[in-house]
């Protein structure tokens, strides 16, 4: 038991001294590690996380982050293809890929910022001079997504200037470009984006009003596309009142007939059942209809118009 503890003590001993002396280093799980002796790298870059042994006093750590790293570009002035001067702010993420690499090219964290700025910048500006103003601050041809249940409210393509690549096509190239040379420096470069767009001033007022005038197309679009849908249903509409028009007088003139048959039966039956009867009923109507308080009538003594009121003589 006793030799167990001195055991223990003693490698404690060695430990510390080699923690004192420098021989022990330690690599956390976000760094990694490049040795170097009199200046010069020794061996690969350390990457496994733990305890390591190195040459006191000779060899030096030098320490490198594993995680992904951000990077702010400062705002660079760049004419687009149509000649319209715009502001143009980038950011992007990378990660140290070969720290032995890094170490020798750009040494640190604020030299590889300013091998970005010189790698990105030159991307973006070789990009957004070959391409129109409007692929670089729009994705697409509409000018909104309105969802209604599962249908979406779009214009369009006549009615707004034709986007061919877009903002997000731009960035995917600023990007391809970019990580053509980024290897060189031990740098893997993950993504870029266009953070921010700006106008000069001399540019500004142009790009509102063609903006406004754009907006203006896409609302006379809608205008249009309400009237022919107005004119559309109103047709429709005409279309099935007529119908119901149609066969409603259809129907009505269907049970007039029948009724008018119906009718003329029952005269008919009458008329066999007692001629003398409906004659002087139809006659009676037929005073009543033609002879008011006002009314000068002149018959003849033989007319059969006459015959009833002869009669009630």
């Amino acid at each position: 038991m006793k030799t167990i503890i001195k055991i223990v003590a003693a490698l404690v001993v060695i430990v510390i001294i080699g923690f004192l002396t420098g021989a022990i280093y330690i690599v956390s799980e976000i760094n990694q590690a490049v040795i170097t002796q009199f200046g010069k790298p020794v061996g690969d870059p350390v990457t496994q996380s733990g305890l390591h042994l190195k040459i006191p006093f000779i060899q030096h750590v030098h320490y490198f982050d594993k995680r992904l790293l951000d990077w702010d570009g400062d705002p660079n002035q760049i004419p687009t293809r149509d000649k319209k001067y715009i502001w143009v702010n980038t950011t992007a993420r990378w990660k140290i890929a070969d720290a032995l690499k890094f170490l020798q090219s750009v040494g640190n964290e604020r030299g590889a910022h300013a091998r970005l700025d010189d790698i990105i910048n030159s991307a973006t500006r070789d990009v957004v001079t070959s391409h129109p103003l409007v692929e670089v601050i729009r994705d697409s041809n509409r000018v909104l997504d309105a969802d209604e249940g599962e249908q979406t409210v779009s214009l369009a393509e006549e009615a707004l200037e034709k986007i061919k690549t877009g903002r997000q096509a731009l960035e995917e190239q600023i990007l391809a470009r970019a990580q053509k040379l980024a290897p060189q420096y031990g740098i893997n470069l993950v993504d870029v984006r266009i953070k921010h767009v700006n106008y000069v001033s001399n540019v500004r007022q142009k790009v509102y009003e063609r903006m406004i005038a754009e907006r203006k197309r896409a609302a006379e679009e809608y205008r249009s596309e309400g009237r022919g849908k107005s004119a559309e249903i109103k047709g429709t509409m005409e279309k099935e009142l007529k119908s119901i028009t149609s066969e409603a007088y259809k129907t009505a003139q269907g049970i007039r007939g029948k009724a008018d048959a119906e009718s003329i039966e029952i005269y008919a039956e009458a008329y066999n059942n007692d001629p003398d009867f409906y004659s002087f009923m139809k006659t009676l109507e037929t005073y009543h209809d033609t002879v008011g308080e006002r009314t000068t009538v002149i018959l003849t003594t033989d007319s059969d118009y006459f015959k009833y009121i002869k009669k009630g003589d």
